[in-house]
This record gives C-alpha cells, structure tokens and sequence, in this order.
C-alpha cells in the first residue's frame, strides 16, 4: 500500500481572485506503509477538470479526473493506454466501505500566519476521521484520522477556480487519489477528500499543507496497522500560472487504448 496523493494546491500572488485556467507545479513528499520520498508534479484546472501529472523516477504518472463526464483517467508515459473508472459507480462502492454517519471534521483557523515567498498565509488546524473497513468486511474496521497545519492565502489568484472545482467534486462524492488505492485504503480517500471540500470554503488557496495520518483498529486490523504506522505527507505550491489551457490536456492521448476499471 502507498500513499498517492493527487494534491491541487493552487494560487501563488497577493492580488484579488482572478478567473482562469490554472497551471500549478508542487512539491510533495512523505513516508510511511512502504513509502517515502519525494515527488514534484503539475496541476492543472479547467472548469470542472484537473490534470495531475507526478514525475515518479523515469515516468510520469497522469491522472485526469473530469467531474461532469463521471469520469477519471489513469496513464503514465511508459504505456500508450489508460484506465478509465466510471467514478459514479466506484463512488457508491467505496462509500459501503467507509461509514459517512461517524465521520467527525474540523478546518479552523488557529490564529498564526507564516510568511511563504511574497504571500503571507493563515494558519488552519485540520483533524479528519473516518471510519472505513478493508475488503468492506467489518472484522478489517479501522479509523483513519488525519491532522496538521494548513498554510492558506485568502484572495490568491486562481482562488474561485480551486474552489469551484473542489466543491464540484464534493457534490458528485468524489476523491481525489488512484482508485486501485483507495480500494487498499478507503478511510484515507475519503479523508483527504473531506479535506480539500472544507478547504475550499475558507476563501483562499492552501499554500502549504503539512499532515499526519494515523490508523487504528481493533482485532485482526489492530496488529496490522501497527506494523505500517502512521504516514506524514508535506506539499508546498513551487509556482502558478493562471492562462488559458488547450482542452486536448484533459483527455487521453489520441490513439491510447482505453481499459474500462471497476
């Protein structure tokens, strides 16, 4: 199992919101369950669509999540094919595995800032908690919490493009990481999918994101998790640009085969 994080933390600048495109490149490292490192990446946001693209050695690894076709793309530039998941499908079955009714989150604002290139960030303290079960059997329950500091600049550029998306997603129960491991793990989709929605009320862009996520359990889970531990995951925003994108960037390749994924 391995964290895949398929961040969009979007906005660099101090100047009110401004509409368009966003092409955003970051950073993201952590460790834990077998995983550590780091990895650089570019976002990109057009409308109700988002390209994520992670450089993982000598590939990359691209996935494109299109909201209003239901439809999420996974292909990496090693292969001339895609997987491509009926998302409102895959949604109504991870949410079997993850108990919605006991879910507990919380964004607040906690009083600091920090000062991140030009920008000054508010500091927001997130904590996440999910109850979910691997497999979708009971006796695999686990709770998966995840908790940090989020760094936040209100009025960023690109800011209502990042929220419209977000909240978009949200409607439709929507995460955002490779199905195959949020099957492994669906707490922590859900998890990080809560995050991102709650984020993008608060009125800005996280600039830097700095969390730990933790799972627990009871039974056969109990000795397992402690086996993993606890993942970290830190993404910092490297820079943005807000112009407009060719729709091409937001579909497969033409000629790639296309695997249809449940």
């Amino acid at each position: 199992m391995r964290l895949m994080v398929m961040g969009a933390v979007l906005g660099l600048g101090l100047t009110l919101p401004a509409r368009g495109d966003v092409t955003l490149k970051q950073t993201t490292g952590g460790k834990g369950m077998g995983f550590s490192g780091t990895t650089s990446g570019v976002a990109y946001v057009k409308g109700n669509k988002m390209r994520s693209d992670a450089v993982m050695r000598d590939r990359t690894q691209t996935t494109i999540f299109d909201v209003d076709a239901q439809r999420m793309y996974v292909f990496d530039s090693k292969k001339k094919e895609a997987d491509v998941w009926d998302m409102a499908t895959f949604g109504a079955e991870l949410s079997k595995a993850v108990d919605g009714s006991n879910a507990k989150a919380s964004v607040k604002p906690n009083g600091q800032t920090k000062q991140i290139g030009a920008n000054s960030a508010e500091g927001y303290d997130v904590e996440i908690s999910m109850d979910s079960a691997m497999g979708g059997t009971k006796d695999m329950g686990m709770t998966v919490t995840l908790s940090g500091p989020i760094w936040v600049v209100k009025n960023a550029p690109g800011t209502e493009d990042y929220a419209g998306f977000y909240k978009a997603a949200a409607e439709k129960g929507w995460i955002f990481s490779d199905p195959r491991g949020a099957k492994a793990q669906p707490g922590q989709a859900k998890a990080m999918a809560e995050m991102y929605r709650q984020l993008a009320d608060t009125g800005g862009i996280p600039y830097e994101i700095d969390v730990q996520i933790k799972m627990g359990g009871s039974g056969p889970m109990a000795g397992i998790l402690s086996r993993l531990g606890n993942v970290t995951m830190t993404t910092t925003v490297d820079s943005v640009e807000v112009a407009p994108l060719d729709d091409d960037l937001f579909a497969p390749p033409a000629g790639y085969k296309l695997n249809p994924k449940k």
